[in-house]
């Protein structure tokens, strides 16, 4: 059984051994960055700031058999403000013609701009590799899981929700685009400048090509990586734009990631929840199961979800019917009303 919810100090073991999988700027190599950020979900969770930037969301996937974490995704309810702006690289085209050569050109360009009033930002997905290849859908469910905690609570979170695609990297683990643009003009490695604008962004607004930069001069493998997604993210790209979101025509001034938007109201896990009555019950018709996304009662604040097997009965109120051996492994003791969504 596989459950998901909200991170506690007790996960951050697990959390720890989780972000050795990877390189991960949202779950770094560090246990006490870890703790800090588990710290910053539980108070989120239990109660929130008023000032959304201060909000983050960690979510985790817990293997109830083994009793072991096995993947985490996070929510960030606004990133980009007064004192810490969202930066991006508009991308756009050039149109440049001479009438006495009767000859012209399409140059693509890169402009930086910035927000001070962002959007709630999705991200930090990761999933042990173990896993990945599960019936369950694991990663999927990782993802789901924060669209219906904000369908559940949309005063939390703003309007529009953001994501930040990974780009390709060379086979040395560069990012192209950093290498033409960023490291000639901060002198950093590209994860050094990662890690310091999580916390000091000044340095990209000071130091960073103001005026129009035009792509014709950045070498072919920078070119090819703009607005593009490495291979281990294109599943995740498949599934943002199979939900409702967009390309924006914006990437990451460092290395070049697409982002992608849509309107919490859009999309379609926010569009297809519904309220619903779980029962437990033994009469399960073992040839005509559905499987929902439901949240599931908490008692100290947090957040718990699964995905559930049962008979799903649409008429009103919708009910879900569930055996009392998946009512034990859930920890569930009684029928209950609640949220869910499909996946």
């Amino acid at each position: 059984m596989y459950i998901l919810r909200s991170a506690s100090l007790n996960d951050l073991d697990d959390l720890f051994d989780l972000s050795h999988l990877m390189l991960f700027i949202n779950l770094p190599q560090d246990k006490e960055i870890i703790k800090s950020k588990i710290e910053s979900s539980i108070k989120a969770f239990t109660k929130p700031s008023k000032k959304l930037w201060e909000n983050y969301y960690l979510f985790v996937l817990e293997d109830t058999k083994a009793q072991r974490i096995i993947g985490a995704s996070m929510v960030h309810a606004q990133h980009g403000t007064e004192n810490e702006p969202h930066y991006f690289f508009t991308v756009s085209q050039e149109n440049k013609f001479s009438a006495s050569l009767n000859t012209g050109f399409i140059h693509g360009t890169l402009k930086l701009g910035l927000d001070t009033n962002g959007p709630t930002e999705i991200g930090g997905l990761i999933l042990d590799p173990d896993f990945r290849k599960s019936e369950k859908k694991l990663g999927k469910q990782l993802s789901y899981v924060r669209f219906l905690y904000m369908a559940m609570n949309p005063t939390k979170f703003k309007e529009t929700i953001h994501s930040e695609l990974m780009p390709p990297f060379d086979n040395e683990g560069h990012a192209p685009l950093w290498e033409a643009i960023g490291r000639r003009f901060l002198n950093l490695e590209y994860h050094e400048a990662d890690v310091l604008s999580r916390s000091n962004k000044e340095f990209i607004l000071s130091l960073f090509p103001a005026d129009t930069i035009y792509m014709t001069l950045l070498p072919i493998e920078a070119r090819n990586a703009i607005g593009k997604v490495g291979e281990e993210t294109a599943p995740v790209k498949r599934m943002l734009e199979s939900i409702g979101f967009k390309y924006t025509n914006e990437v990451d001034p460092f290395d070049g990631g697409p982002h992608y938007r849509a309107k919490l109201k859009d999309i379609t896990p926010v569009k297809d929840m519904f309220e619903v009555e779980v029962l437990i019950r033994d009469s399960i018709i073992k040839s005509d199961q559905d499987s929902i996304l439901a949240s599931l009662p908490v008692t100290d604040g947090g957040f718990r979800a699964a995905l559930i097997t049962g008979n799903l009965n649409k008429g009103s109120p919708v009910k879900f019917i569930i055996d009392p051996e998946e009512a034990r492994e859930l920890g569930l003791t009684e029928d209950f009303k609640t949220f869910a969504t499909y996946l």
